[in-house]
């Protein structure tokens, strides 16, 4: 299942999750300044970061440009327990499937990301000629491919 990080207050955020309910992809979604966060939450997002903090840390963020703070110098422990106390400094939203993720809102970018087995099967099985549109889709397994949920 698709994972989105968000915040209350981010319109980028909203907007994601308006892209996935029209388009009737499942997801989670997790607020990052609800206390869900959690350590491994953290540590899927870093590990399908291609380009480490780069990709999920803003360096705007008032606490990381304040503080002169150097990621690279951090320790992971140190690194997740800092996000963990500071969620302010991650990059929103964050899109994680199985095996990437995605900062922001970008409709194309977006499209890219969702496997295209789910693409294909929704232009095959829709609401016009499929009644069980809506249940037969909703996971899928780690190659893309649609699989059936009771």
């Amino acid at each position: 299942m698709i994972k989105i990080y968000v915040s209350q207050s981010c319109a980028s955020c909203r907007k994601v999750k308006k892209w996935f309910e029209e388009n009737k992809i499942p997801y989670e979604a997790k607020d990052i300044f609800s206390g869900t966060l959690d350590e491994k939450d953290i540590m899927e997002i870093l590990a399908k970061s291609e380009n480490g903090t780069d990709d999920i840390i803003s360096t705007r963020s008032k606490i990381v440009s304040e503080n002169n703070i150097d990621f690279d110098d951090m320790k992971i422990s140190e690194l997740v327990s800092f996000i963990k106390k500071n969620p302010s400094v991650l990059k929103r939203p964050i899109i994680v499937d199985d095996h990437r993720l995605q900062t922001g809102y970008n409709e194309e970018e977006i499209s890219t990301f969702i496997p295209r087995a789910r693409l294909l099967a929704d232009s095959i099985c829709n609401p016009e000629n499929c009644p069980s549109y809506g249940r037969c889709l909703k996971s899928l397994d780690e190659l893309g491919k649609v699989k059936k949920v009771d």
